[in-house]
């Protein structure tokens, strides 16, 4: 028997998926989890097989608690199954641990056929994403500017579009406001900004964070 999780802070996604998943023989659903936080206690609690995992997530997000869980419990596969599908996403969902990356357009068949491979020990990824991996290199297109940032820089970002506060970031990420504030200056370097109102500005015209 697989055991899944579900992460998503939609409701209609989330108990959508767990309906469907609900009658295939071999799949359990055991849990699921509106939020990043709430998905590495849960993740510890029940140790699922297999966790679907949404990225763009109130909170720390999906990609810092991809990290997070593979750090504590490397059996677990995450399969992230999210609307990102534009650089910098695959390449750091892909850093993070995800053993697994699902468009949300793909079919129930390719969902399963995922959850299969990777609770096998397979990797699998969208042929969408493995094509736009595959020809990222011979692009002549410009990168994204948040591709030059580290895993640890990318989450900050992502934590401060959130809305959480810098103790916030700095006790779910485990580091001082010392560390903290020296990898923002690193980012408003790296990224040409000079506060985190910019920083979150240049976020969303990127499409990294959705505009409200």
């Amino acid at each position: 028997m697989i055991k899944i999780m579900i992460v998503d802070d939609h409701n209609l996604i989330r108990d959508g998926i767990a309906l469907l998943l609900s009658d295939l023989p071999n799949i359990e659903v055991i849990a699921t989890a509106s939020t990043g936080e709430e998905a590495i206690l849960l993740a510890k609690k029940h140790k699922p097989n297999v966790i679907l995992m949404d990225i763009r997530m109130p909170g720390i997000g999906g990609i810092a608690a991809i990290q997070k869980i593979v750090a504590n419990h490397p059996d677990i596969k995450i399969i992230a199954l999210t609307s990102c599908t534009e650089e910098p996403f695959p390449t750091n969902i892909l850093k993070a641990g995800a053993y697994g990356y699902l468009t949300k357009g793909a079919t129930v068949e390719k969902m399963i056929q995922a959850i299969h491979s990777v609770a096998a020990g397979k990797k699998f990824i969208d042929p969408n994403i493995a094509q736009k991996l595959a020809l990222k290199s011979s692009s002549n297109s410009p990168p994204s500017p948040f591709e030059v940032l580290s895993i640890r820089e990318f989450n900050i970002v992502m934590m401060l579009g959130n809305g959480l506060s810098h103790k916030a970031i700095a006790e779910k990420l485990f580091i001082s406001i010392k560390t903290l504030n020296s990898c923002r200056y690193k980012l408003y370097e790296k990224l040409n900004v000079k506060n985190d109102i910019q920083l979150i500005l240049f976020t969303k015209q990127h499409g990294l964070l959705e505009l409200v």
